[in-house]
């Protein structure tokens, strides 16, 4: 009789003993060995350690992340390791195939060099990618840098966590949890030789030659994961994305990007204006613009798992473009506060300071677009982020001026409604761009935009319109209402903007630098 687990342990604690016997029929399978999925030495200087996954084997059972998850105490939503699905062929002789991934533990690892923290580190001797929850702050971004989106948040504890090849594991010469629960010995460790692997890498796609089968390309981290590929049709692609939804919409960073480049563009346009000659009501619009750009950079705390610890965001600022965007917009907030004292006293220098403040702010608004210039993330990875947002300022920044009655309202309107245009245009190019593209991702940005998330899109374009119209068609006395109702409008519209933005964005899947049709159109 079998006992349930419990019932068993609770027998062994009383000091009963069980002796095991396997009965196995005349044509069941040997199940594989452990031992052989595991190499019998560590790795040599210049060798590291790697997993090795067979399709041909996987049944997509996901053993491995049940696995996994009971290893590392995570809930079922937060898969260290995932299992996707390919399917392709053509009735009736369609075929599936089960891709199974955890960390990659890659030569030039994305998530590390782009953590603003420092929290993660490539072990000298093994070459596992470990992640230090102690010293992450959660702010998420690893989880955009990597090609592969292995880094996962937990909104519970506050941080990210990924595999680590159960390295505690590997340290007592135990194999990890994934390896061990494979009931089919897809997934296994060996070691790699690292000049080598990169040189293979390099050259798995050469000019007029098909990918090389198995073998990680257009992925920059260089990931050591090996994948035997099964006999895949020509237009097997992973089903999940052709299946695309919403991505998370990050409200604070929404607010916290349209509302410090209103601010920035408001002290842009304040500094011209004084260098025109004008001087009326410059102070109170530097003072608002100010207040404005403050709570923006608070509400910036509130997309972090550990808040209290934002400050370990100014670490990495030679290779982070998110410390680089914290170091600018601290400094401006510095600065712009000391020119808003200057013009609010009519104190000398404020040319000068304005300068200073225009120019350390557009250089933040441009770090803010270079955090999101991510391969993983082709509908974001392109110059025309790093356009949108600075018209963001552009267009706000003129109509702020104008709604708290500084400067010459008429030409203010002029130059807002000519920025307007500007993302009006980009707008299109960048749907334009989806449609027309040959990448499974963009495609799928191209079908949120043109279904589910339709009246945005379009409530989007109507917005930025009104408040560029309005304006414009208003008579030359008109009063400061107007342009108050211009400046919402449009900032409604921006915000909207960046609301799809966040959400019709389609990551790369994690099977696409392996298999050769996920990211393009059959």
């Amino acid at each position: 009789m079998a006992l349930p687990l419990p019932l068993l342990e609770r027998a062994t604690e009383d000091g009963a003993t069980f002796g095991l016997t396997r009965h196995m029929s005349p044509n069941a399978r040997m199940l594989p060995v452990i031992s052989d999925r595991m190499p019998s030495r560590a790795p040599a200087p210049g060798e590291q350690y790697r997993f090795h996954f067979d399709m041909r084997k996987c049944i997509g059972c996901k053993c491995c992340v049940v696995a996994c998850n009971e290893q590392n105490g995570n809930p079922s939503d937060i898969n260290w390791r995932r299992v996707g699905e390919i399917e392709g062929g053509f009735y009736p002789n369609a075929v599936k195939h089960y891709l199974s991934m955890g960390c990659n533990h890659c030569l030039e690892p994305t998530c590390l060099s782009g953590c603003p923290v420092d929290a993660y580190a490539k072990e000298p001797v093994s070459g596992i990618v470990t992640h230090s929850a102690d010293a992450c702050i959660g702010c998420q971004y690893c989880t955009w840098n990597c090609s592969y989106g292995v880094p996962q948040y937990n909104p519970e504890r506050g941080v990210v966590g990924k595999c680590d090849m159960c390295h505690g594991r590997l340290s007592m010469g135990q194999s990890p949890a994934c390896v061990s629960a494979c009931p089919e010995g897809a997934i296994q460790i060996e070691i790699v030789k690292t000049a080598d692997w990169r040189t293979a890498v390099a050259n798995a796609v050469r000019p007029g030659d098909l990918p090389t089968p198995g073998m990680p390309t257009a992925d920059g981290s260089l990931s050591t994961t090996r994948v035997t590929m099964a006999d895949l049709p020509p237009n097997a692609r992973p089903r999940d994305i052709t299946h695309v939804t919403p991505e998370h919409p990050h409200w604070s960073l929404i607010l916290m990007t349209v509302l410090t480049q209103l601010s920035v563009g408001a002290f842009v346009t304040i500094w011209l204006m004084q260098l025109l000659g004008a001087s009326s009501r410059l102070g109170i619009a530097a003072l608002s613009s100010l207040t404005v750009g403050s709570l923006a950079l608070g509400a910036a705390t509130l997309h972090l798992g550990r808040p209290a610890y934002a400050y370990r965001a100014l670490k990495m600022w030679r290779r982070s473009w998110l410390s680089r965007e914290v170091l600018l917009f601290s400094a401006f907030s510095g600065v712009a506060g000391a020119y808003a004292g200057i013009l609010w006293f009519g104190l000398a220098g404020g040319a000068l300071i304005g300068g200073v403040t225009a120019a350390i702010g557009l250089a933040g608004v441009t770090a803010s677009a270079c955090i999101y210039r991510v391969p993983s993330r082709p509908a974001w990875n392109t110059p025309f982020t790093l356009v949108q947002f600075n018209l963001t300022a552009g267009v706000l920044g003129p109509l702020f001026a104008a709604a708290v009655g500084a400067g010459d309202r008429r030409m203010l309107a002029i130059a807002a409604a000519g920025m307007a245009m500007g993302q009006a245009v980009l707008l299109a190019l960048k749907f334009f761009r989806c449609i027309a593209s040959d990448t499974l991702e963009l495609k799928g940005t191209a079908h949120l935009l043109s279904t589910v998330l339709k009246k945005q899109f379009v409530a989007r374009g109507v917005l930025l319109a009104l408040g560029a119209i309005v304006p414009l068609a208003a008579p030359p006395g008109a009063g400061m209402l107007v342009f108050v109702l211009a400046l919402l409008a449009a900032l409604g519209g921006e915000i909207l903007g960046r609301y799809l933005f966040f959400v019709s964005v389609v990551p790369k899947h994690l099977a696409a630098p392996y298999v050769a049709a996920a990211s393009e159109a059959a």
